[in-house]
């Protein structure tokens, strides 16, 4: 863990900016640690605490995750996704519609989960999942916004969180592996995994190289993407925030960083 500590040490003092980091080898439990505890403008990574809150509701039997939603056009708003470009009146499953917020980042199906618990919920659940300091209270692409405080969080927490729901201590196992399941279908790859070889077994049905469960989140010279990276029987979970870097650039040293983890986790 060493080398590899040096080694994102030196790529995020290239790059400039802040980073927020926090690995941790889940074999052999060795931490690297960088600016964990200073804390970051949330982006679409406060998406993954919306995620776990709605399968709490779910396990109240508040709801069933079968049961659907109609999209609404008062529903819908800009930024990521694929639900503002479909026709209001639509209905959805909410277990659809938490997939299409977390592997697409769709921000109008993040807003009719919001509606759906309750900013209320959402709070109390990332409270008792750990996430102190990590914080929630607005909803996305809104405008005008009406705010009392800014949705934040920090590396530790996120990788905390992410190690919960990989040890299945969030809700039940089976929430936990349910949300790991929807975040390993994630579409967006251009952060961490951006650099990493095709992860398809040459031989059809094979195991694949590699996966990542994890969310991306990503504003204006804010890119983050937290998440486990799967390597064999060699498992990871990383928290890697950052600010004040230009987009591209923070993009590339993501990039940078993930190959790094994954050279480590494929020699051990």
């Amino acid at each position: 863990m060493e080398k590899l500590a040096e080694k994102i040490s030196e790529i995020t003092k290239q790059a400039g900016g802040e980073w927020g980091i926090q690995l941790e080898d889940l074999t052999t439990n060795k931490v690297f640690s960088q600016q964990e505890t200073k804390m970051f403008y949330a982006a679409s990574v406060i998406k993954v605490p919306i995620m776990i809150a709605v399968f709490a509701a779910a396990e109240e039997k508040k709801f069933n995750l079968s049961d659907t939603i109609t999209l609404r056009k008062e529903d819908i708003t800009g930024g990521s996704g694929v639900l503002q470009k479909m026709t209001p009146g639509t209905a959805l499953t909410i277990y659809d519609i938490i997939m299409l917020m977390i592997i697409q980042s769709d921000n109008t199906a993040t807003n009719m989960l919001i509606d759906l618990v309750g900013k209320e919920y959402i709070q109390q659940q990332m409270k008792k999942i750990g996430l102190e300091n990590s914080t929630y209270h607005h909803k996305l692409m809104i405008q005008p916004l009406e705010k009392d405080g800014s949705n934040e969080i920090n590396a530790l927490e996120m990788a905390e969180m992410m190690k919960k729901l990989a040890t299945g201590k969030i809700i039940s196992v089976w929430a936990s592996q349910q949300m790991i399941d929807i975040m390993k279908s994630q579409q967006l790859q251009n952060n961490i995994p951006g650099k990493l070889p095709d992860p398809s077994s040459e031989i059809l049905g094979g195991a694949k190289r590699w996966e990542a469960a994890h969310k991306t989140g990503s504003i204006s010279k804010v890119r983050h993407d937290v998440g486990i990276l799967y390597v064999g029987e060699q498992k990871m979970i990383f928290s890697v925030l950052s600010s004040g870097v230009d987009d591209y650039e923070a993009g590339q040293t993501l990039q940078d960083i993930g190959l790094e983890i994954y050279k480590y986790l494929l020699a051990e």
